[in-house]
């Protein structure tokens, strides 16, 4: 499943759990148990950095960082891209 956040929805603005600053089109977050932090994810053709973590992103879900607030929700296919 595929969620949105983005800055003020939390005490941590745009700084993320890997210390890196989170940026639209590029950071998302993670299960780091599920996907390891660094990993390159490609989502509709797009390729993101799993660079957070939240509270609710437990398992198989992954939050795409937005600088504006998203309430669409959808599951899709990832590719996880081997190093």
């Amino acid at each position: 499943m595929i969620t949105f956040y983005w800055p003020g929805e939390d005490h941590y603005g745009k700084l993320t759990s890997t210390g890196a600053i989170a940026q639209e089109g590029k950071t998302i977050a993670v299960d780091p148990s599920v996907i390891p932090y660094g990993s390159i994810i490609k989502i509709n053709g797009n390729e993101y950095i799993a660079e957070d973590c939240g509270g609710a992103i437990k398992g198989n879900k992954i939050d795409i960082f937005s600088e504006n607030p998203k309430q669409e929700k959808y599951q899709i296919e990832i590719y996880i891209k081997e190093k």
